[in-house]
């Protein structure tokens, strides 16, 4: 999944559509701490929590100076419902050609029910203000997670 990255290595880069319109590229945030989330689809329990939960501290990111990112293979227009639904205060990219999941290493085979088909793995990168690759967290587990990430924010020099 992440083998082909690890921490210490120069984040990807990547240009998607984003919510509301325009684009985001890793180009733009220059200088910033960024944490990259990878969550599998819109509208779904885990991924409404997760949202939710990094949403709810942006203003604690924000001051620990990292940008929080929302990254899956839904269109602008499904990211747009979404935020709208929930009230989400973050940026939310659309990877509907799955290049920067496949990049990332988070577009793999998974398995429910016997039944094997390819998804987004939930995980989340921290890059640091040099676009290095700082922390990965895989297979994410959304309780408690978006805390672990901003803790680990907040220690990053």
């Amino acid at each position: 999944m992440t083998a082909n990255l690890k921490e210490g290595d120069k984040a990807p880069a990547f240009e998607l559509a984003r919510d509301g319109g325009g684009s985001t590229s890793l180009k733009s945030l220059a200088g910033k701490k960024v944490v990259l989330y990878f969550y599998p689809k819109d509208d779904t329990t885990g991924c409404t929590k997760e949202a939710i939960d990094f949403s709810g501290l942006k203003k604690n990111f924000a001051r620990a100076g990292a940008e929080v990112i929302g990254v899956s293979p839904d269109s602008v227009k499904s990211h747009d419902k979404f935020k709208a639904k929930h009230e989400l205060d973050l940026t939310l990219l659309s990877d509907e050609t799955k290049k920067m999941l496949a990049d990332y290493g988070v577009w793999a085979e998974k398995s429910m029910y016997g039944r094997k088909y390819m998804g987004v793995v939930r995980t989340t990168f921290l890059i640091d203000n040099k676009g290095k690759i700082a922390r990965i967290w895989d297979k994410v587990k959304v309780a408690g997670h978006a805390e672990d990430v901003l803790a680990a924010v907040k220690a990053l020099a």
